[in-house]
């Protein structure tokens, strides 16, 4: 028995179900794939227009008039006050939590070397990892390993933004806005950044040397790189309703550096919908699939009328012919 089943096996002639691909039995199915994809495209692509979301481009506007002509100058002069007022108005009724988002457009974070200058291993483990040196050039200051080392850390975005709305103050919560995973189990409980920013060429950002990395997550959220040049990263939220015609004023410290590479900043407050923030691409590709689908269901159905094709007599394939003569 165990012959016969290997000989079959080996001669692929295993019992199988191979169907017969016949015009009515693909038609429907390209027409049921229509029928399926394009109202999940239609109900994503609501969700996603549901969203309100407030984009405002600042890196431009918050440059004084005698530095609009040479920025890098203004950006890198620490005796100019880099403080920012911009006022925000909501056109539409925007429900809590509204979610702070900080995008950077033309930053290659997925740069190999940019991604490869990091430790994970000190990151967990502080200074019991003392092997530094994929960090290159951000690997040690006055003999000693930085904590955290490498060039993602080193430019930490370091824009600060505060709300209000009339003479109140809007709250900004910026706790859990890092993966919970990645703060218990990248970045250590005792790890702390106690020369972090100490060379003499300052990168971004500076961390508090008394806050372990776990509870960093500025940090947190910094370090997970993204994979395309134009990208958004969480900074806060603000937990109440915003209504129409509200005018939120931000008061920004424009303190990061996106003029020397041609960048740009952008702060976004964004609601939510069931599917997420706004992207209608899930949407439209449901939607295009599944109006290609009714497409090429129409075209088959089109050349079957008019060119019809009789079928084959099924007991002449080869599998059956075989059954048929056992």
């Amino acid at each position: 028995m165990d012959a016969v089943a290997m000989y079959q096996f080996t001669q692929q002639s295993l019992p199988a179900c191979k169907p017969v691909l016949t015009p009515a039995w693909v038609t429907t199915t390209f027409f049921l794939v229509g029928a399926l994809f394009i109202p999940i495209g239609l109900v994503s692509l609501h969700a996603s227009h549901s969203v309100v979301e407030i984009v405002d481009r600042y890196d431009s506007e918050c440059v004084p008039d005698l530095f609009k002509s040479n920025k890098v100058v203004y950006i890198k002069d620490m005796s100019i006050h880099k403080n920012c007022s911009r006022h925000l108005k909501v056109h539409k009724h925007m429900k809590a939590p509204i979610f702070i988002y900080y995008q950077l457009d033309n930053y290659y974070q997925n740069h190999r070397r940019y991604v490869k200058s990091r430790s994970d291993q000190q990151l967990l483990h502080g200074l019991q990892h003392n092997d530094t040196s994929s960090c290159t050039p951000e690997e040690s200051s006055n003999g000693l390993p930085i904590v955290p080392c490498g060039l993602i850390a080193w430019s930490l975005f370091n824009d600060t933004y505060s709300f209000s709305r009339g003479t109140h103050k809007l709250r900004v919560n910026r706790k859990n806005i890092a993966w919970k995973s990645d703060r218990n189990h990248k970045f250590g409980k005792q790890v702390y950044p106690f020369n972090f920013q100490n060379g003499t060429l300052i990168g971004g950002g500076k961390l508090d040397p008394n806050i372990p990395l776990s509870d960093q997550e500025d940090l947190i959220v910094w370090m997970r790189t993204a994979a395309l040049p134009s990208f958004r990263k969480l900074y806060g939220r603000i937990e109440e309703d915003l209504n129409v015609d509200d005018v939120v004023v931000v008061n920004l410290l424009n303190n990061y550096n996106t003029y020397s590479f041609g960048g740009t900043k952008k702060l976004v407050l964004s609601t939510s919908s069931w599917l997420g923030g706004r992207n209608n691409f899930l949407g439209m590709a449901y939607t295009s699939v599944g109006f290609s689908s009714i497409l090429v269901a129409f075209v088959f159905l089109l050349l079957h009328v008019r060119n019809p094709r009789p079928y084959g007599d099924t007991s002449c394939i080869s599998w059956n012919r075989k059954s048929i003569s056992s």
